[in-house]
């Protein structure tokens, strides 16, 4: 190991050559612990709010001798979840059979005849069904494509190949792709284009790090974990007592010749 390079310490733990300051140390820890409570935070908090939009929903439509709160003190957060879980798992299973399957053709053709809500409800549809397959691959790869300008790569999520229609439409002979390309932070905001299948070069990366190196706009890299950003920290307060250390010392005085 050579002198530039520091050891993986764990969360609350220092490396021995960390600067002894006492805001160096505080900075130090502060920074740690944000690092070690900050994702938990938010996943409890998004979890905690999906959870409560969902009861939200759901409660309206459940009797009150249903509900636990009449016969608690206090709410039971994530009753309507599971009221929706089973709701919806009973619709599957009435869909599944012949009876339920004749009523979901006439609900849809019903909605066939209203041309405004027609093409919403084919739309959704089609997304709900590709992204919910089992043997779906849409949104699964990721890719690299030279965009918005020569020489500047951006990462895409590869979707299906265009249809007959489309294609025939595409200038060229060559086979086309249909690709997403997310914005940061929020990558649920983005373009959708065609490329040349010859212009996309795949890589080995899941959607869910594509999407987290999206949003992070670069911060956290694919395969970063929480032992190597620990380290990246306590690099940098090493680092800045090694140039804090270097200032201080006087400069050595010229060798004298005789």
């Amino acid at each position: 190991m050579t002198p530039n390079q520091v050891p993986p310490v764990t969360p609350g733990e220092l490396p021995p050559d960390a600067p002894r300051g006492l805001m160096a140390r505080f900075r130090t820890y502060f920074l740690t612990g944000l690092v070690v409570a900050g994702p938990v935070a938010i996943t409890l908090y998004l979890t905690w709010y999906f959870v409560n939009w969902v009861d939200s929903l759901v409660r309206p439509f459940v009797p009150s001798a249903y509900r636990p709160e009449t016969y608690l003190p206090f709410g039971l957060p994530g009753s309507g979840l599971i009221v929706a879980v089973i709701a919806l798992t009973l619709l599957g299973f009435l869909t599944a059979n012949l009876i339920g399957r004749t009523l979901v053709d006439l609900g849809e053709k019903l909605l066939g005849r209203i041309p405004a809500v027609r093409a919403i409800y084919r739309g959704l549809k089609q997304v709900f069904e590709t992204l919910f397959s089992g043997n779906g691959s849409s949104f699964r790869r990721v890719g690299l494509v030279e965009f918005p300008s020569p020489g500047m790569w951006s990462i895409v999520l590869i979707s299906q190949s265009p249809s007959a229609d489309v294609a025939a439409s595409l200038p060229g002979k060559e086979e086309h792709i249909s690709v997403f390309l997310p914005c940061s932070p929020n990558p649920t905001t983005g373009f959708f284009f065609y490329v040349p299948k010859s212009k996309i070069i795949e890589v080995e990366m899941s959607a869910e790090d594509a999407a987290t190196l999206i949003m992070s706009a670069g911060v956290v890299q694919p395969g970063t974990n929480d032992q190597k950003r620990t380290a990246a920290l306590a690099g940098v307060a090493n680092a800045a007592r090694i140039a804090n250390q270097a200032s201080r010392q006087p400069a050595a005085a010229p060798a004298k010749v005789e």
